[in-house]
């Protein structure tokens, strides 16, 4: 059990490198557009309990916002 803890971890340190080398060519306002996704996503998934539908319809409303906040 305890090997299969580290390996877990070790993935996800892993997959959090790489979404962080992924971010570099992005433009200011692509990042704005992920992070508000991913804001909407977690908002989302809280105010409706964990529903899928929620989620996604949160990680939609956060994207539109965070593209439109990010405006030049």
């Amino acid at each position: 059990m305890k090997h299969i803890k580290h390996l877990i971890l070790g993935t996800a340190f892993s997959l959090a490198l790489l979404s962080l080398a992924a971010c570099s060519g992005m433009s200011t306002q692509d990042k704005g557009t992920v992070a508000g996704a991913g804001v909407g996503a977690v908002g989302g998934s809280v105010l409706t309990g964990g529903s899928a539908i929620g989620t996604v319809g949160g990680a939609a409303v956060g994207g539109v916002i965070g593209h439109e906040i990010s405006k030049p």
